[in-house]
Protein backbone atom coordinates (compact mmCIF):
# COMPACT_ATOMS: atom_id res chain seq x y z
CA UNK A 1 0.00 0.00 0.00
CA UNK A 2 1.57 3.70 -0.80
CA UNK A 3 2.50 5.67 2.07
CA UNK A 4 1.59 9.37 2.10
CA UNK A 5 2.99 12.00 4.19
CA UNK A 6 0.95 15.03 5.45
CA UNK A 7 0.44 18.16 7.41
CA UNK A 8 -1.22 18.27 10.91
CA UNK A 9 -4.63 20.34 11.50
CA UNK A 10 -6.44 20.17 14.84
CA UNK A 11 -8.74 18.21 13.05
CA UNK A 12 -6.07 15.26 13.68
CA UNK A 13 -5.62 15.53 17.72
CA UNK A 14 -7.96 12.72 18.76
CA UNK A 15 -7.15 10.37 15.67
CA UNK A 16 -3.58 10.94 16.64
CA UNK A 17 -4.05 10.13 21.02
CA UNK A 18 -6.28 7.44 19.63
CA UNK A 19 -3.30 6.18 17.34
CA UNK A 20 -0.81 6.17 20.04
CA UNK A 21 -2.86 4.85 22.73
CA UNK A 22 -3.60 1.84 20.51
CA UNK A 23 0.19 1.12 19.71
CA UNK A 24 0.92 1.06 23.19
CA UNK A 25 -1.88 -0.84 24.00
CA UNK A 26 -0.34 -3.61 21.72
CA UNK A 27 3.40 -3.14 22.22
CA UNK A 28 3.83 -1.53 25.70
CA UNK A 29 5.12 1.73 26.22
CA UNK A 30 8.96 1.47 25.69
CA UNK A 31 9.23 4.20 23.27
CA UNK A 32 6.35 5.76 23.30
CA UNK A 33 5.25 9.04 25.31
CA UNK A 34 2.14 9.22 26.94
CA UNK A 35 -0.78 10.09 24.61
CA UNK A 36 -1.02 13.28 26.65
CA UNK A 37 2.23 14.92 25.34
CA UNK A 38 0.56 15.03 22.12
CA UNK A 39 -1.68 18.16 23.00
CA UNK A 40 1.09 18.96 25.62
CA UNK A 41 4.09 19.11 22.48
CA UNK A 42 1.59 20.60 19.84
CA UNK A 43 -0.14 23.56 21.66
CA UNK A 44 2.51 24.15 24.03
CA UNK A 45 5.72 23.15 23.35
CA UNK A 46 6.76 24.80 19.91
CA UNK A 47 8.41 28.46 19.89
CA UNK A 48 5.77 30.10 17.74
CA UNK A 49 8.35 30.90 15.17
CA UNK A 50 7.13 28.63 12.41
CA UNK A 51 2.87 27.69 11.61
CA UNK A 52 2.11 24.13 13.88
CA UNK A 53 1.50 22.76 10.28
CA UNK A 54 5.03 23.06 8.86
CA UNK A 55 6.19 21.55 12.09
CA UNK A 56 4.15 18.41 12.58
CA UNK A 57 3.64 15.67 9.70
CA UNK A 58 1.46 12.61 9.66
CA UNK A 59 1.93 9.17 8.17
CA UNK A 60 -0.51 7.28 6.83
CA UNK A 61 -1.42 4.58 4.65
CA UNK A 62 -4.59 4.65 3.14
CA UNK A 63 -6.73 5.93 5.88
CA UNK A 64 -4.69 4.12 8.67
CA UNK A 65 -2.01 6.84 10.73
CA UNK A 66 0.77 4.58 10.66
CA UNK A 67 3.51 7.16 12.49
CA UNK A 68 3.65 11.30 12.95
CA UNK A 69 6.64 13.69 13.66
CA UNK A 70 7.61 16.87 15.73
CA UNK A 71 10.26 18.92 13.74
CA UNK A 72 12.18 22.06 15.10
CA UNK A 73 11.34 21.14 18.99
CA UNK A 74 13.52 24.10 21.54
CA UNK A 75 15.15 24.96 17.88
CA UNK A 76 17.19 21.96 17.54
CA UNK A 77 15.39 18.82 18.27
CA UNK A 78 12.74 16.48 16.35
CA UNK A 79 10.53 13.36 17.80
CA UNK A 80 8.96 10.60 16.05
CA UNK A 81 6.67 8.19 16.52
CA UNK A 82 6.01 4.65 14.47
CA UNK A 83 3.50 2.14 14.24
CA UNK A 84 4.67 -0.86 15.72
CA UNK A 85 4.63 -3.23 12.69
CA UNK A 86 7.06 -0.71 10.97
CA UNK A 87 9.39 -0.42 14.10
CA UNK A 88 13.13 -0.78 13.32
CA UNK A 89 11.79 -1.26 9.70
CA UNK A 90 13.05 1.62 6.54
CA UNK A 91 9.71 2.80 7.14
CA UNK A 92 10.63 4.40 10.55
CA UNK A 93 14.04 5.61 9.26
CA UNK A 94 12.06 7.28 6.20
CA UNK A 95 10.12 9.69 9.09
CA UNK A 96 13.57 9.76 11.04
CA UNK A 97 15.57 11.04 7.49
CA UNK A 98 12.28 13.39 7.01
CA UNK A 99 12.12 15.10 10.46
CA UNK A 100 16.01 15.36 11.34
CA UNK A 101 15.90 16.94 7.56
CA UNK A 102 12.68 19.11 8.83
CA UNK A 103 14.63 20.49 11.23
CA UNK A 104 17.95 20.95 9.62
CA UNK A 105 15.93 23.13 7.32
CA UNK A 106 14.44 25.94 10.27
CA UNK A 107 17.71 25.78 11.96
CA UNK A 108 19.61 27.13 9.17
CA UNK A 109 16.31 29.26 8.09
CA UNK A 110 16.25 30.57 11.65
CA UNK A 111 20.47 31.65 11.28
CA UNK A 112 21.37 28.65 13.66
CA UNK A 113 23.45 27.21 11.67
CA UNK A 114 26.03 26.46 14.61
CA UNK A 115 23.15 23.89 15.91
CA UNK A 116 23.05 20.51 16.10
CA UNK A 117 19.93 18.38 15.17
CA UNK A 118 19.39 16.55 17.93
CA UNK A 119 16.04 13.71 19.37
CA UNK A 120 15.72 11.47 22.58
CA UNK A 121 15.62 7.55 22.62
CA UNK A 122 13.89 5.44 25.10
CA UNK A 123 17.12 3.44 26.93
CA UNK A 124 14.99 0.35 25.90
CA UNK A 125 14.54 0.71 22.35
CA UNK A 126 17.39 -0.74 20.28
CA UNK A 127 16.11 -0.66 17.29
CA UNK A 128 15.45 3.17 17.43
CA UNK A 129 19.44 3.53 18.49
CA UNK A 130 20.07 1.36 15.80
CA UNK A 131 18.10 3.77 13.29
CA UNK A 132 19.51 6.92 14.55
CA UNK A 133 23.14 5.66 14.44
CA UNK A 134 22.49 4.71 10.67
CA UNK A 135 22.07 7.99 10.15
CA UNK A 136 24.83 9.57 11.60
CA UNK A 137 23.49 10.66 15.16
CA UNK A 138 25.63 9.60 18.09
CA UNK A 139 24.72 9.36 21.76
CA UNK A 140 25.59 13.00 23.76
CA UNK A 141 23.92 13.38 26.94
CA UNK A 142 21.22 11.83 29.29
CA UNK A 143 18.32 13.37 29.05
CA UNK A 144 15.37 12.53 31.12
CA UNK A 145 14.02 9.70 33.73
CA UNK A 146 10.57 7.98 33.10
CA UNK A 147 8.83 7.46 36.44
CA UNK A 148 5.82 5.84 37.57
CA UNK A 149 3.99 4.84 40.28
CA UNK A 150 0.90 2.33 40.87
CA UNK A 151 -2.77 3.62 41.65
CA UNK A 152 -3.45 0.82 43.37
CA UNK A 153 -3.50 2.13 46.97
CA UNK A 154 -4.63 4.49 49.65
CA UNK A 155 -3.02 7.76 48.70
CA UNK A 156 -1.87 10.29 51.69
CA UNK A 157 -4.16 13.17 52.33
CA UNK A 158 -2.83 16.45 50.75
CA UNK A 159 -1.26 18.89 53.56
CA UNK A 160 -1.72 22.72 52.37
CA UNK A 161 -0.04 25.07 54.38
CA UNK A 162 -2.44 27.75 56.50
CA UNK A 163 -3.96 30.25 54.07
CA UNK A 164 -3.45 28.45 50.80
CA UNK A 165 -5.97 26.68 48.71
CA UNK A 166 -5.58 23.64 46.03
CA UNK A 167 -8.23 23.97 43.27
CA UNK A 168 -8.81 23.44 39.41
CA UNK A 169 -8.13 26.05 37.06
CA UNK A 170 -10.74 27.98 35.42
CA UNK A 171 -10.81 29.68 32.18
CA UNK A 172 -10.58 33.57 34.19
CA UNK A 173 -6.86 32.36 35.40
CA UNK A 174 -5.78 32.55 32.21
CA UNK A 175 -3.46 35.76 32.42
CA UNK A 176 -1.97 34.50 35.82
CA UNK A 177 -1.38 30.65 34.56
CA UNK A 178 0.55 32.67 31.46
CA UNK A 179 2.49 34.00 34.39
CA UNK A 180 3.52 31.68 36.73
CA UNK A 181 4.77 29.69 33.14
CA UNK A 182 6.95 31.97 32.63
CA UNK A 183 8.59 32.42 35.88
CA UNK A 184 8.55 28.72 36.62
CA UNK A 185 9.96 27.53 33.21
CA UNK A 186 11.08 30.54 31.55
CA UNK A 187 8.84 30.64 29.09
CA UNK A 188 7.39 33.84 27.24
CA UNK A 189 3.68 33.67 27.20
CA UNK A 190 1.40 36.74 26.99
CA UNK A 191 -2.20 36.15 28.94
CA UNK A 192 -3.72 36.59 25.03
CA UNK A 193 -1.54 33.72 23.79
CA UNK A 194 -2.21 31.09 26.44
CA UNK A 195 -5.91 31.81 26.57
CA UNK A 196 -6.26 31.75 23.04
CA UNK A 197 -3.92 28.31 22.02
CA UNK A 198 -4.04 26.12 24.96
CA UNK A 199 -6.88 27.39 27.06
CA UNK A 200 -9.46 27.61 24.32
CA UNK A 201 -8.43 24.74 22.05
CA UNK A 202 -10.94 21.60 22.04
CA UNK A 203 -8.46 19.71 24.05
CA UNK A 204 -8.23 21.60 27.17
CA UNK A 205 -9.95 20.44 29.98
CA UNK A 206 -9.79 22.70 32.87
CA UNK A 207 -10.72 20.89 35.82
CA UNK A 208 -7.51 18.79 34.70
CA UNK A 209 -5.18 21.75 35.58
CA UNK A 210 -4.71 22.13 39.09
CA UNK A 211 -3.72 25.17 40.88
CA UNK A 212 -2.28 25.99 44.22
CA UNK A 213 -3.54 29.93 45.57
CA UNK A 214 -2.01 31.80 48.06
CA UNK A 215 -3.73 34.15 50.65
CA UNK A 216 -3.14 37.23 48.71
CA UNK A 217 -4.99 35.09 45.74
CA UNK A 218 -1.77 34.95 43.49
CA UNK A 219 -0.93 31.55 41.96
CA UNK A 220 1.75 29.78 43.90
CA UNK A 221 1.92 26.75 41.49
CA UNK A 222 0.53 24.46 39.01
CA UNK A 223 -0.43 21.45 37.01
CA UNK A 224 -1.75 19.56 34.77
CA UNK A 225 -3.07 15.61 34.43
CA UNK A 226 -3.18 14.41 31.69
CA UNK A 227 -5.36 10.95 30.60
CA UNK A 228 -4.52 7.36 28.68
CA UNK A 229 -8.55 6.22 29.61
CA UNK A 230 -7.52 3.19 27.32
CA UNK A 231 -4.07 2.23 29.12
CA UNK A 232 -5.39 3.83 32.15
CA UNK A 233 -2.48 6.08 32.87
CA UNK A 234 -2.75 9.29 34.45
CA UNK A 235 0.71 11.75 33.87
CA UNK A 236 1.77 15.36 35.40
CA UNK A 237 2.97 17.40 32.91
CA UNK A 238 4.55 19.98 33.38
CA UNK A 239 4.30 20.73 37.69
CA UNK A 240 5.58 24.13 38.37
CA UNK A 241 5.99 26.48 41.48
CA UNK A 242 6.53 30.07 41.13
CA UNK A 243 9.82 31.30 42.62
CA UNK A 244 8.06 32.88 45.39
CA UNK A 245 6.90 29.64 46.88
CA UNK A 246 9.35 27.09 46.69
CA UNK A 247 9.61 25.03 49.51
CA UNK A 248 6.11 25.04 51.08
CA UNK A 249 4.78 21.79 49.96
CA UNK A 250 2.59 22.85 47.26
CA UNK A 251 3.86 20.62 44.57
CA UNK A 252 3.73 17.73 46.66
CA UNK A 253 -0.17 18.62 47.83
CA UNK A 254 -1.22 19.72 44.32
CA UNK A 255 0.51 16.24 42.97
CA UNK A 256 -1.71 13.80 45.77
CA UNK A 257 -4.76 15.62 44.95
CA UNK A 258 -4.04 14.90 41.14
CA UNK A 259 -2.98 11.49 41.75
CA UNK A 260 -6.52 11.15 43.94
CA UNK A 261 -8.14 12.89 40.79
CA UNK A 262 -6.83 9.64 38.06
CA UNK A 263 -7.74 7.37 40.97
CA UNK A 264 -11.50 8.40 40.42
CA UNK A 265 -11.34 8.39 36.60
CA UNK A 266 -10.31 4.84 36.44
CA UNK A 267 -6.38 5.37 36.12
CA UNK A 268 -4.48 2.53 37.73
CA UNK A 269 -1.15 4.20 36.77
CA UNK A 270 0.29 7.30 37.21
CA UNK A 271 3.66 9.05 35.14
CA UNK A 272 5.64 11.64 35.54
CA UNK A 273 8.95 12.80 34.09
CA UNK A 274 12.03 15.09 34.58
CA UNK A 275 15.24 16.19 33.44
CA UNK A 276 17.74 13.42 35.17
CA UNK A 277 19.71 16.35 36.37
CA UNK A 278 16.64 17.98 38.50
CA UNK A 279 17.81 16.41 41.68
CA UNK A 280 14.59 18.58 43.17
CA UNK A 281 11.90 17.42 40.93
CA UNK A 282 13.71 13.68 42.13
CA UNK A 283 13.31 13.43 45.06
CA UNK A 284 9.60 15.16 45.13
CA UNK A 285 8.54 12.34 42.97
CA UNK A 286 10.39 9.72 44.93
CA UNK A 287 8.66 10.71 47.85
CA UNK A 288 5.58 10.57 46.32
CA UNK A 289 5.71 6.82 45.19
CA UNK A 290 7.40 7.40 41.82
CA UNK A 291 10.21 4.62 40.37
CA UNK A 292 12.43 5.49 37.78
CA UNK A 293 11.04 3.08 34.95
CA UNK A 294 13.20 4.37 31.83
CA UNK A 295 15.43 6.90 30.89
CA UNK A 296 15.73 8.98 27.42
CA UNK A 297 19.30 9.61 25.61
CA UNK A 298 20.09 12.32 24.08
CA UNK A 299 21.50 11.93 20.58
CA UNK A 300 22.81 14.36 18.27
CA UNK A 301 23.89 14.16 14.47
CA UNK A 302 27.29 14.50 13.95
CA UNK A 303 27.59 13.29 10.36
CA UNK A 304 24.34 14.71 8.23
CA UNK A 305 22.38 12.15 6.30
CA UNK A 306 23.34 12.33 2.65
CA UNK A 307 19.69 10.24 1.72
CA UNK A 308 21.84 6.89 1.27
CA UNK A 309 19.67 3.26 1.87
CA UNK A 310 22.08 1.34 3.20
Amino acid sequence: MPITTRSYTDADLPHLQSALARWIQQAGDCGYYHVGNIAHRIYEGFSGAQPVNQLVHIWEEEAEIIGFTYSFVFGAAFFTFTCPRYRGTQVERAMLRAASATTRHFIQQNQHADAAVITDVYNCDHRRIALLTQLGFVHDRMWDYITEQSLARPLPTPIVPAGFEIRSATLADYAQLALIRNNAFNSAWTPAAYRDHVMRRPHYRPENEIVAVAPDGRLAAFTVIRLDPINKVGQFEPVGTHSDFRRLGLARAMMLHGLAQMQQQGMTRATVEHLAENVPARELYRSLGFQKKYETLGFKQVQPDAGRDG
